[in-house]
């Protein structure tokens, strides 16, 4: 059970550090910036660790599915510490020094790990992360201030499309993770765990632009907007079906992936307003 305390360990100080920058900033912006990151983060691992598969991460969280496990651990990386401390370096305007001693700290934090085997690389290099977090950290200040001073197009709608991608992806992967309420195996990757998160990644992708686009529709009716989510999702989860690819494990599956993208339609609507208040 060591593996989990380090982990954990990692999680408890990121939460603790972004519940100071909201105590010290108190607003949405911050938020923002983080899920924004979040969002950011995840696309970048989709392809280096679930397509190329540059390390593993070993937190025995879930003991009975490894590569569940192993993606519990990029999840620890990448929706807690990296974020945070990128939304922590933007929000108070720290300088490159400060971006090259945290990008310092992360490389240490991996050394440590690979040293105690909760995690290893395959073809990832320490040096990838010394290099990579400076410009990580770097477009979190750029992101910072398009969401302080917004203009409407191009800008919003990435930070947007990011932010949903965060919280769709979280919303889709992690009861999988936790539940095995269901299977993808459209035949990527040997492991059918690999096969289901690569499968996951590219749906989350895919339905988070669906939602930016969708709210951006004029509609008349603001009902019909939802009522036609509601029927391709259902449509698209029975094509899936059909072809093999997706298989529902407990009763509650169906109704939950069908009744998320509903709640989904409904946030992004809400940020996207939220976010059209710092237009400049």
């Amino acid at each position: 059970m060591h593996n989990s305390y380090w982990f954990l360990a990692l999680i408890i100080s990121s939460i603790i550090i972004f519940i100071f920058i909201l105590f010290k900033r108190r607003n949405t912006e911050t938020l923002f910036l983080l899920l924004a990151m979040i969002g950011l983060g995840f696309i970048i691992e989709t392809v280096i660790f679930t397509f190329l598969g540059s390390y593993e991460y070993y937190p025995n969280f879930i003991k009975d599915h490894p590569y569940y496990d192993n993606n519990l651990g990029a999840f620890t990386s990448n929706a807690f510490a990296l974020p945070v401390i990128a939304t922590l370096i933007s929000t108070f305007s720290l300088n490159w020094i400060w971006m090259i001693v945290f990008a310092g700290v992360f490389v240490s934090i991996e050394w440590l790990f690979l040293k105690l085997q909760i995690y290893s690389h395959n073809w990832w290099k320490l040096g990838y992360t010394g290099f990579g977090l400076p410009i990580y950290f770097a477009t979190a200040k750029v992101f910072y201030q398009w969401i302080l001073n917004l203009s409407k197009g191009f800008k919003q709608n990435l930070i947007l499309y990011l932010i949903i991608g965060a919280i769709s992806c979280s919303t889709h992967l992690l009861p999988i993770i936790f539940f095995s309420n269901r299977i993808y195996s459209p035949g990527w990757f040997a492991n059918l765990e690999h096969d289901t998160t690569a499968f996951s990644v590219i749906f989350y992708l895919c339905d988070s632009l669906y939602y930016c686009l969708i709210i951006n529709i004029n509609w008349k009716k603001k009902w019909v907007k939802y009522a036609l989510t509601g029927l391709l999702m259902y449509a698209v989860n029975q094509l899936l079906v059909s072809f093999g690819i997706l298989q529902s494990l407990v009763w509650w599956d169906p109704f939950y992936y069908i009744g998320l993208p509903l709640l989904l339609i409904f946030l992004t609507g809400i940020i996207d307003k939220r976010l059209s208040m710092t237009l400049s």
